[in-house]
């Protein structure tokens, strides 16, 4: 159980692609304009690292050790293929949207790095959560920054839910006559967002390390004292 506990952790928290090791930039500034097309990324990216993950660790003995980079590009490729077509076919507006950054989730240091690190060496189970943890982190991480920037740059939410589930609108969240904020619609709104959530996570582990101190010392005194 405290194995389980601890993939979930890091890759939710402690290991988060995002916010600790600063990887998937690319999508993280192309995508991120509005929650609808954060999530939605998150989600394809989420399901291709499960199942690249699976897959690997199912394979990981019938791989030659020379040729291992090779193979998991592609598998995790056929993946990613199915992916791609799985939206063109769905939810077809929406693949036009996201564009050229379904089929570039291949190239995703994220993915190969999970694979390569974590899927080839251990358990189909553990390695199956891996993916789903950091596809999380990687979720999270994103879907919250395309909501910020959606909200201060145009003032919306949930825009583009219509070509998810046909009826829906987005909300308007504030004033319609709100002229927007355009350096948060650019790819500085994510950095400048990215930033923040970074220095935030960096206080919380640093409180959290400080009151671990505090107790430490704390149990300290009282052994010496008895």
């Amino acid at each position: 159980m405290n194995t389980w506990k601890a993939i979930v952790h890091n890759g939710v928290w402690k290991q988060n692609t995002l916010l600790a090791q600063l990887l998937g930039l690319c999508p993280l500034l192309a995508v991120s304009t509005t929650l609808v097309n954060a999530v939605s990324l998150g989600l394809a990216t989420i399901l291709v690292m499960m199942l690249a993950n699976l897959a690997i660790s199912a394979l990981r003995s019938l791989i030659p050790y020379e040729i291992r980079i090779p193979v998991f590009v592609l598998v995790i490729a056929a993946l990613v293929t199915v992916v791609d077509l799985a939206f063109n076919a769905f939810l077809h507006d929406l693949y036009l949207v996201l564009g050229i950054f379904i089929p570039l989730i291949v190239t995703n240091c994220i993915v190969l790095a999970r694979v390569e690190a974590f899927a080839a060496k251990n358990s189909l189970a553990a390695s199956t959560l891996d993916g789903l943890a950091m596809g999380v982190g990687f979720l999270w991480v994103i879907g919250l920054i395309g909501g910020i920037r959606e909200i201060i740059g145009q003032g919306t939410l949930f825009s583009g839910i219509e070509m998810i589930f046909p009826g829906l609108s987005g909300l308007q969240i504030l004033p319609a006559d709100y002229p927007g904020f355009l350096i948060m619609v650019l790819p500085p709104g994510a950095f400048f967002t990215l930033g923040l959530l970074i220095a935030g996570r960096n206080w919380l582990e640093a409180r959290a390390a400080a009151r671990a101190r505090r107790q430490a010392g704390g149990a300290t005194t009282v052994t010496v004292a008895t």
